[in-house]
Parts: C-alpha cells; structure tokens; sequence
C-alpha cells in the first residue's frame, strides 16, 4: 500500500475562529487581498484586519471565476503590491484567491499551467500566502489543491492545479454559513455529500480518505435536511461545514469519480450551479455505476462500499445498495433541485456532454469506466427527458 496525504498547512474550526484571523493574518505581511462574493458580510474580517494594522484591497467575484477575470484580479494584486491573498466566500471566490496567489509568483502565461486547454505545465514557485475563509458548506476549496476556472471561449471549466495551491491558512467558523438561503444549503450541501461518496469508491481510495468519508456521510445524513429546513441550527451548520471540509480532503487525495466527470463539461456548456449539478445528476450515477460492476465486475469492492454508504444514509444495517438511490432522489425532490433541462440542456447535447466527460480527469477515479451509452443515460436520466 502507498498513498500521500497533503492538506492546508494549519486548519482552524469551529464556531467564533474567523477572530482568530486578526492575530494570525499580520505575520503574513501588512497588505491583504481579500477576494469575496459579498463584501457586507466580509465587513468584520475588513475591520477586524484594519485594526491590526493591515492594509485591505477588495476584489469583487459574483460568479464562478473565469480565466481573464483572474488575470485582471492577478495585476490589482500585483499593483497594490499585496503580500498575501484571502478568499472570504463560496468555492468561486476561494479559487479565486489561490489562483491569483500561484500567478503573483510563477510569471508567465497562464495557459502554460491550465489542464486540458493550456499546457499543464507544473507551478515552480511557492504561492504567495493565501487565507481561505468559506462561507458556505459545499466546496471545500479551503483544503484542495486546484483552483477551477472557467474558459467561456472554450465552452469548458479546467483546473489550475498545484500543491502549491493548498492554502497556507484555512479557516472554517460554521458561523458564517448561518445565513445561508435553503436553495444555497441544499445545492453546496449536496456538492459537499458527492465530494465524500465519490472518494469512498474511487479506484484512489486510501485509509486516510476512507476514514473521512466514514465521519462525513453520516454527518451530511443527519444534518443536510436539518440546515435546510433551519438555517440557524448551529449544530447542523457545524456538521455540514465538517462535511464540506472533510469532502474536500478526501477529494484532494484520493479521486472523485462520473459525477464530477460530467459536471465539469456541464457547467462549461451551461448556467448551471456546479453543486446543482452534482445533486441531480449523482442518484443516476450511482444506479448506474451499479448496474455496470454488478453486470462487469461483480467482485468489485466498490459493490459493498456502496453498501456501507447506503447504511450511513439511510441509519439502517440492513440497507441494500440501492436504497442510497431512493435516499438522494427523494432528498432532490424535498430540495426542489431542478432537472438538468432547467438549464437548457436537451437530448441533443448529450453526445457532446458525454465525449466531454469521458475525457475528464474526475472520470478516472470512476469504479469502473462507464460506455458512453451509460453516460447517456445518467444525463437523460438527470434531465428529466
């Protein structure tokens, strides 16, 4: 047995840690780069840094990030002369942050580091200090080592990918999740549940992860409808951030798996929340995944792994496989997570949507690779068609 675990360099959780930032920030350097989704709710952490004597400039990103904007970011950055970055906000502004820290010290174009549509050529220099600070429960970007971006000429979302990316500090208050909306909690919540179920029967799986997976499915089984129905459960939010951290760990260690494969290509292609995504289209990845290795390798232990997922959902130790299938389609319905035709996407792109994925590194770590008449089916199945 061989694997490698690697993570943010220190992690703070728990309710009341954001203050914590105020004492650790001003060993980093005296001017911050805070890039976040909503700068009214970044207020204390601008005050609290202002106290301790740091100069704050603000990026502003409403949206998941995109190429050229982080290029843009990258040179205010550079023009204010920031000594380190923060991600205060959902996944968008957390990849943000890390990809502007890895360009302030590795020059050159960005597309000689980007997956897919660039060269993927290997980061050579330390990022510049980043703080991640989520503020929702679905991601986990605080502890992973990519940042994801968009490539609208492309119709595609690649990765910038890096040890190098994995933040210096990452900062998880539960907290901030509080005034989440349930439409929020359920599609970063569901984001989070995919991000421990995919690495629990990936072909990459390893103690480490394993052990995560097994505190976090169960978390996201008792807490996911609990923040939903109440966003001020403190001890929901606490769970579910667990969830979110644990997820993104396992996921940046072990592998992930279809869901992700075809969420990539579908979020390049459409306006679809990438946590939307993973909500619908994971039920029919499973049935299908299962149908696959019970018909292709039926001594597969991905078989059983599903097994002990379905257990943790349902609280039962007589849960068949596919009861985990039941679970996640009625949890979608009670969500009211729209099928994937709400984006637009008909029957007619799914050829593409699955050559896409078949490519897609995510679809490595699969249990077993799936035909691209099986992925077909998953989408049709995701559509609603």
């Amino acid at each position: 047995m061989r694997f490698e675990f690697a993570t943010a360099q220190r992690i703070l959780f728990g309710p009341g840690v954001l203050n914590e930032a105020f004492t650790l920030a001003p060993s980093l350097g005296q001017r911050a780069f805070i890039v976040t989704d909503s700068r009214e709710r970044a207020t204390p952490l601008q005050e609290g840094l202002q106290q301790a004597g740091i100069v704050v400039t603000f990026w502003d990103i409403h949206h998941e990030p995109a190429v050229d904007e982080v290029l843009l970011a990258t040179r205010k950055a550079q023009a204010t002369k920031s000594d380190f970055i923060i991600g205060f906000g959902g996944g968008s502004a957390l990849d943000t942050a890390k990809a502007i820290a890895a360009l302030l010290t590795n020059p050159g174009d960005i597309y000689d580091y980007l997956e897919v549509i660039g060269k993927g050529q290997p980061l050579r220099q330390p990022a510049l200090p980043c703080i991640a600070i989520p503020t929702t429960a679905g991601t986990g970007s605080e502890v992973t080592r990519n940042a994801v971006l968009a490539s609208p000429a492309h119709r595609l979302k690649v990765s910038l990918r890096s040890p190098f990316l994995l933040p210096r500090l990452a900062i998880v208050d539960p907290q901030l999740t509080l005034s989440l909306p349930p439409a929020i909690t359920a599609s970063t919540g569901l984001d989070a549940l995919t991000q421990l179920i995919e690495p629990f029967v990936s072909n990459a799986a390893n103690p480490l992860t394993d052990a995560l997976c097994a505190q976090g499915i169960p978390r996201a089984a008792r807490s996911l409808r609990r923040a939903y129905q109440d966003g001020a459960d403190l001890a929901a939010r606490e769970d579910m951030s667990l969830v979110s951290l644990f997820g993104g760990m396992a996921l940046a260690n072990a592998r992930l798996g279809a869901v992700h494969g075809l969420a990539g290509p579908l979020g390049g292609m459409f306006p679809a929340p990438h946590g939307a995504l993973c909500g619908r289209l994971l039920p029919f990845v499973i049935e299908a995944n299962l149908k696959a290795l019970r018909q292709r390798a039926p001594q597969s232990p991905a078989i059983e792994r599903y097994r002990q997922i379905a257990s943790w959902l349902t609280a039962s130790s007589e849960a068949r496989a596919e009861d985990s299938v039941l679970w996640l389609r009625a949890i979608i319905e009670e969500f009211n997570l729209p099928p994937l035709r709400a984006y637009g996407i008909t029957p007619a792109d799914f050829p593409m949507i699955a050559a896409q994925a078949s490519k897609a590194s995510s679809m490595k770590g699969n249990p077993i690779e799936l035909s691209a008449e099986e992925l077909i089916s998953i989408l049709a199945a995701a559509t609603g068609s």
